[in-house]
């Protein structure tokens, strides 16, 4: 085996990407990246049916925006059918594998008469050690020889040590009457193939890893490290669906989290590094291992994610977020911000990623650069327009005319007026507000002005205290 690690991340194109599924490619993707090793990734489209161009498109979309960048070209795993029926043939040339002519009403009837007996279901061909000369002509399907006597060990890395009963094993079909392999087949000769060392996945694949590894031991293949991770469960600890909320990885990203925080957070669903609960890809990576890996479910938590998001919008760069920012109001289908919005937005920065926890609040703290005049005040902003108010800023604006555009001599005028009026600061901000963003809760007054400059600040304060504002 390999001494570079080697994960990978399999998803079946089969609908959206499940945000359990972002967990287990994440929790790959940590592992490699954090010991030098390769991430890979494979696509596993053997259900014809059900396997879409558009759901293969969501996972790309939705690795592309978690950052989980994986190395190579990603696996195609239908392309590869040859292959995984060669070692099948293989197999059964070297007889570890049989022929089984038994049809689906003899194997029901074996069942049948196992259940009434009180005896095991588990199908046992009669066909096992029949020799070549004795088949009869017609369909057959390939199957492996599973050890029938001892036990098979699972080494789980999160799991601890799991022992199965080899006569719980039933002799697994590899490939169907029609001469396709089947899914647990291909799963194997592609990991083994692509050089996988270590198979991190949900524990609800952890039965499959004693049947798997009948193909391994009977190709003579060093059998892969396996960690099977609890699955996702929702607040009410219920196995998580779609009464719990957003499900698909593209919701999570249409509702404005940060990409940063949703690392963040997957990586603390199941997994921890003493209490830390916000932390850098750098530290996740340097920190992650199975040891912080517990054995019970973890449960989805909106309120911790939506802190975390804001976390780290707050430490994210300026020029960094605003691309984020153009992202999400790309697949949330609004329009593109416009250079000089862009412009504006950037230099805003600094202030509108305070407290804001996702993109949405993000672009509502930006909404008196994004708001076009003459500004239309809301209820609320109203209220602060009355004659009082509009007098505030006539006396103001005047003042803004040669006053030199820094947030001190800002302060400065601002105070003036409110010490004059004898009245507190709140009640010079209240009209200020009003008529910059037509809203009463944005950030300072003073950022306002900074970021639209003196020309447009003067503008619209003319313009709200020039006029009579009516309900």
């Amino acid at each position: 085996m390999s001494s570079q690690i080697v994960t990978r991340f399999a998803p079946s194109p089969t609908g959206y990407l499940h945000i359990g599924s972002a967990r287990t490619a994440l929790f790959n993707w940590l592992y490699a990246r954090g010991r030098g090793g390769k991430f890979l990734l494979r696509i596993e489209d053997t259900d014809r049916a059900r396997s879409t161009p558009e759901a293969t498109q969501a996972i790309f979309t939705g690795m592309e925006w978690l950052g989980l960048d994986y190395d190579g070209e990603p696996v195609t795993q239908f392309d590869r059918a040859e292959r995984h029926a060669d070692v099948a043939h293989e197999l059964l040339a070297a007889g570890r594998a049989y022929k089984c002519f038994s049809s689906q009403d003899e194997i029901a009837a074996f069942r049948d008469q196992a259940r009434a007996a009180g005896r095991s279901t588990l199908f046992r061909s009669p066909w096992r050690d029949v020799e070549a000369a004795r088949h009869p002509k017609g369909a057959y399907v390939v199957r492996i020889k599973a050890p029938q006597s001892g036990t098979t060990v699972i080494a789980d890395q999160v799991q601890g040590d799991v022992t199965i009963k080899n006569d719980q094993l039933d002799d697994m079909i590899l490939l169907r009457s029609d001469g396709t392999p089947v899914y647990m087949l291909a799963v194997v000769v592609d990991d083994h193939d692509m050089g996988v060392t270590t198979v991190i996945r949900g524990d609800d694949h952890l039965n499959n890893a004693a049947r798997q590894m009948t193909i391994y031991n009977a190709m003579g293949w060093p059998v892969p490290v396996w960690a099977h991770i609890p699955l996702i469960h929702g607040a009410d600890g219920k196995k998580l669906s779609k009464r719990h909320g957003a499900l698909g990885v593209d919701e999570y990203h249409a509702m404005g989290y940060s990409a940063a925080a949703m690392r963040n957070y997957l990586a603390r669903l199941g997994w921890a590094h003493g209490n830390d609960e916000f932390f850098t890809d750098a530290q996740a990576k340097d920190w992650f291992g199975f040891d912080g890996i517990g054995k019970s479910p973890a449960r989805f938590d909106f309120k911790k994610l939506s802190k975390l998001s804001g976390q780290h919008i707050a430490i994210t760069e300026d020029a960094a977020l605003l691309q984020d920012l153009q992202t999400f109001l790309r697949v949330t289908g609004a329009p593109k911000l416009s250079d000089q919005t862009a412009t504006q937005m950037l230099s805003a920065m600094y202030c509108l990623k305070e407290r804001a926890r996702d993109f949405g609040e993000l672009i509502d703290k930006g909404q008196f650069i994004l708001a076009g005049t003459p500004i239309t005040p809301d209820e609320k902003a109203l209220s602060a327009l009355d004659e009082t108010g509009r007098s505030i800023l006539r006396e103001l604006t005047p003042q803004l005319q040669n006053v030199t555009w820094t947030r001190g001599d800002l302060e400065r005028v601002t105070s003036q007026i409110a010490e004059t009026r004898g009245i507190g600061f709140g009640k010079i901000a209240a009209p200020i507000r009003a008529a910059l963003a037509g809203r009463t809760a944005t950030p300072s007054v003073f950022d306002m002005m900074l970021v639209l400059g003196r020309q447009e600040t003067i503008a619209r304060l003319t313009d709200i205290s020039a006029n009579e504002i009516k309900d």
